[in-house]
């Protein structure tokens, strides 16, 4: 009876953060490589205002896909002569409509955005390095909170974004890949780390739920783990709990999960990670360009 009414006590818990269970996914198609671009700038052209729009402005896709809530995977920079690649993968809620205006008209929380973001400060911060960012909405997240609080979507997430990687590492074997995480993303992120090439070195979370493991140092192949939350970020009310099939364990910003700390002061609420000028921005892009972990926090 005890155990029965600890049970009942972090359901209520997950559900008085307006967490439930996650609704039935749908297949993820994998990404390819640059051979890539003009398809998907076709299937731009072909889909209307305003993916049309992105097609003429000269944007380039390993994936697009408007039907359902939309797949999407832009390349900023020269992924086929990339050094170091970022591949940033955005969490609950984002859909191919919201892909550059943000959720709610919100322009910071746009992957689009944020992986633009996360560009010019590579290129601002080492000018001379080759350095590819892809804006990674290549599975269905979560519709909302109230559908997220399983891994299902993110398990099968993964298993798109883990197709990619293996291709990535099979075009540029002499790359480092850096995944980066924002909210669900992150346990998107953790999940395919797990199994993926040697090439990818390093995994940060930015106000992630969870990582799919309990500790950053149980994450196989001895990768890098990076974590940032903002003190006024609402995922730290999110419970560290995982019972039957609901809830994420804990955090990758607890400290008891050993990540290594990115800073995040200033930042603003859930989303403002990858806001220029912040210092989770700074650090990310001295990760993303293998700066001393001892120097990320002071990466400018």
């Amino acid at each position: 009876m005890r155990r029965r009414g600890a049970s009942r006590v972090a359901v209520a818990a997950l559900l008085g953060a307006n967490l439930v269970l996650p609704t039935r996914p749908e297949p993820v198609a994998a990404a390819g490589f640059v051979e890539a671009y003009p398809v998907m700038a076709a299937a731009m052209r072909a889909a209307g205002p305003p993916y049309a729009d992105w097609a003429a402005d000269g944007r380039r896709f390993l994936t697009f896909d408007p039907r359902g809530d939309g797949r999407a995977v832009e390349v900023l920079g020269d992924l086929a002569g990339a050094d170091r690649i970022a591949v940033l993968v955005p969490g609950v809620g984002s859909t191919l409509a919201d892909f550059d205006r943000g959720l709610g008209g919100v322009t910071r929380r746009a992957p689009a955005v944020q992986a633009g973001q996360l560009y010019q400060e590579l290129r601002a911060t080492e000018p001379a390095a080759r350095v590819a960012v892809l804006a990674w909405l290549g599975y269905d997240p979560p519709d909302g909170v109230l559908t997220a609080a399983g891994d299902v979507s993110a398990r099968r997430g993964a298993e798109g974004l883990a197709a990619l990687l293996r291709e990535l590492a099979a075009r540029r074997p002499a790359a480092t890949i850096t995944l980066v995480g924002h909210s669900y993303g992150a346990l998107v992120v953790s999940l395919a780390a797990a199994d993926a090439p040697a090439q990818i070195t390093d995994v940060v979370s930015l106000g992630g739920v969870g990582a799919g493991v309990q500790r950053a140092d149980a994450l196989p192949g001895g990768r890098r783990f990076w974590a940032a939350e903002a003190p006024s970020d609402w995922v730290r009310r999110v419970p560290s709990v995982r019972l039957l099939g609901l809830g994420f364990g804990r955090r990758p910003g607890d400290p008891a999960f050993g990540a290594r700390p990115l800073p995040a002061g200033g930042v603003d609420g859930h989303d403002g990670y990858l806001v220029p000028g912040s210092a989770a921005l700074i650090a990310v892009a001295a990760v993303v360009l293998g700066v001393d972990a001892d120097r990320v926090g002071d990466a400018r």
